[in-house]
């Protein structure tokens, strides 16, 4: 991957260019990189700075938040499917989309109640936004300009916050029981016989909920405070065979330490 570069210092590069929030290992970014990483795809990371207007990156791209994945003269790419999608072409081999339709409609299904709008990602966030704003309805002052473009973003609301660890405790058991089918079929991975993206989303997903060792993936004290300590609920439903296959899968195909 190499050093960070520069907004400006992409533009005119070839090839692709995979902009992430630096320093921090947030999961959408995690997730794009683990598949360009285990389809060997070779990218330059490009620095956007979480919480900051990133002007620069919004002259080039149209959006100032991360992932977005820049190949060649083509369009952004900025949702986890047209980044998987660039992907598959770019390296087609090894596949992160099953050939199977019945696993891929799994696939799609698991992977959006994990990435999508309403999903395990975006209901963590809204706790974590909960935790930040106790019970004030708005931001305090010094945090407005950040905090409150992703309250936009994820139509925070209180009432919606609280109904949230719900959400997540059930995309959990629905992870769980998959990973329990699958080893109960002598299988290793959460699809078929082999590596899929839903594998790599999953280990990306859960690291909001129970981070990676300090010593393999460093981040700010508060940040790991916050993504560690989700809710009963959420307690409850995380199994550590979860745990145990996120470790699998950075410790063979997404590579320790966190590159961040």
């Amino acid at each position: 991957m190499g050093d960070w570069i520069e907004v400006d210092e992409a533009r005119p590069l070839p090839g692709l260019r995979l902009v992430l929030t630096a320093g921090v290992p947030g999961p959408w970014g995690e997730a794009a990189k683990g598949v360009f990483r285990a389809k060997g795809i070779d990218f330059a990371r490009v620095r956007q700075v979480g919480g900051q207007p990133n002007d620069a990156l919004e002259a080039w791209t149209g959006h100032r938040n991360a992932p977005i994945a820049m190949y060649e003269d083509e369009r952004p790419r900025t949702g986890w499917v047209e980044i998987l999608a660039l992907a598959e072409r770019l390296a087609p081999e090894p596949a992160l989309v099953p050939e199977d339709p019945e696993e891929r409609v799994l696939l799609f299904g698991l992977a959006h109640e994990l990435m999508g709008e309403g999903g395990f990602g975006w209901c963590r966030r809204l706790m974590l936004f909960r935790a930040s704003l106790g019970d004030a309805e708005k931001p305090p002052e010094p945090m407005r300009a950040a905090l409150g473009r992703m309250l936009s973003q994820y139509d925070y609301s209180r009432e919606a916050a609280e109904r949230a660890p719900e959400r997540v405790a059930e995309i959990l058991g629905l992870l769980s029981a998959r990973l329990r089918t699958q080893r109960e079929a002598g299988r290793r991975y959460l699809l078929g016989e082999r590596l899929s993206a839903l594998d790599i989303y999953a280990a990306a997903m859960l690291g909001i909920t129970a981070p990676l060792p300090e010593e393999v993936c460093p981040m700010p004290k508060a940040m790991r405070a916050m993504y560690a300590s989700p809710h009963p609920l959420v307690d409850a439903a995380l199994d550590p065979a979860l745990l145990e296959h996120r470790d699998f899968v950075y410790r063979t195909y997404l590579g320790l330490p966190v590159e961040l």
